[in-house]
């Protein structure tokens, strides 16, 4: 089988086919959160399946396209709709295209994701800055043989998630009158979402939000020396701390609801890196 490294490099050489542009920010768009592409200038969009080792995004709200243009007057490459664990695709899948961002000169990557309150301060609606996170999805991206090329064997998450881009995302709230919470995601494999003792014990261990992407994205990234931004929508509390039934269609739909929010704060963001 071909090694990752040159997976990689086919894929990028698929791209630069396309575009001279040289994305320096890279966007993960989540769950209803993808429509911040469509607003990119001068923009290409690639269907996944038409790159070289991406794999197809399964998931109804992901349109399934890398874009690449400029927005806020940087060069963007964005993807709208991830891989996630839980559609059975492999780690080294889940997190190849932020492999090739980075092969593309991408040093900075900001993450979306959707994600259930479990800090019971929350509510739905907010925005959470992920300031670290605990992985308790069951496994790692970077388990089996480590290319050197790629990063290091044992890479140091102390700051997973970069001390100065969480503060410029505090300072573009402040700036649009946004408030911002700020705390710990931790990440379940799903897809059923978690249960009501699992809730409990993820606040026992410090979690304040949880969810089922983002981690593996982040682990990659830092292995390959980016710095990462992540923001969580909390489009639901989670299991047991509110009376019902927790549905996708109610995470989908208050993602959207959430749309015009998180398109004006990372419009500032941009604006300051």
């Amino acid at each position: 089988m071909m090694e990752l490294k040159d997976r990689i490099d086919h894929a990028k050489a698929y791209i630069q086919r396309l575009t001279d542009d040289r994305p320096e920010v890279g966007l993960i768009l989540g769950s209803g959160l993808g429509d911040l592409a469509d607003e990119m200038e001068d923009a290409i969009k690639i269907p996944y399946h038409e790159i070289p080792f991406f794999s197809r995004t399964s998931v109804e709200s992901h349109a399934g396209l890398l874009v690449i243009g400029r927005l806020e007057g940087k060069a963007v490459i964005a993807m709208q709709g991830r891989f996630h664990y839980y559609e059975g695709h492999s780690m080294d899948a889940v997190t190849f295209p932020v492999r090739v961002m980075r092969a593309l000169g991408t040093e900075r990557l900001l993450i979306t994701n959707s994600s259930g309150g479990v800090n019971e301060s929350y509510q739905t609606g907010d925005v959470m800055i992920i300031s670290d996170h605990i992985n308790l999805m069951g496994a790692n991206p970077l388990v089996g043989p480590n290319d050197d090329r790629l990063g290091v064997r044992f890479p140091d998450l102390t700051n997973a998630y970069c001390p100065d881009l969480r503060r410029l995302a505090h300072q573009a709230a402040a700036d649009q009158g946004i408030g911002l919470q700020e705390g710990v995601y931790v990440g379940w494999s799903g897809p059923s979402f978690e249960t009501p003792a699992e809730v409990r014990m993820t606040r026992i261990l410090g979690g304040d939000a949880v969810g089922m992407s983002t981690i593996p994205e982040v682990i990659a990234a830092n292995h390959a020396g980016m710095k990462v931004l992540a923001l969580s929508c909390v489009c639901n509390m989670a299991a047991g701390i509110m009376p019902g039934e927790l549905t996708s269609e109610e995470v989908f739909e208050a993602a959207r609801g959430l749309k015009g929010k998180l398109t004006g704060l990372v419009r500032g963001i941009l604006k300051l890196i």
